[in-house]
């Protein structure tokens, strides 16, 4: 899916697809394809990496919503809020990388 912006711009969105410990998936939006340097399908991460990763590809993915349109992504805050939400609750183990969607 693209996202438009403003005046016919667009973004390639991507979604990530991940499994925390124990089981509950969770599907990530990105404003941006950074995630794809950041995460490959089946690789599995601690939690403390993996949120440090997506907070810094999904920071990466808002800025470059700022540059080309003014403001940053509120979708990809929203994101990162959500991994700290799951993070909390899931302290212990490895979160896999169940794919990326576009």
């Amino acid at each position: 899916m693209i996202l438009l912006v403003g005046r016919g711009a667009t973004m390639p969105e991507r979604y990530l697809l991940v499994r925390w410990p124990g089981g509950p998936e969770q599907r990530i939006y990105s404003p941006s394809t950074v995630v794809e340097d950041y995460f490959r399908a089946g690789q599995k991460l601690p939690i403390a990496d993996f949120v440090r990763r997506s907070h810094e590809a999904l920071t990466i993915a808002s800025d470059r919503v700022e540059a080309a349109y003014g403001f940053p992504c509120n979708r990809a805050a929203r994101s990162m809020a959500e991994i700290a939400e799951f993070a909390a609750v899931h302290r212990d183990g490895d979160v896999t990388i169940e794919g990326i969607e576009a």
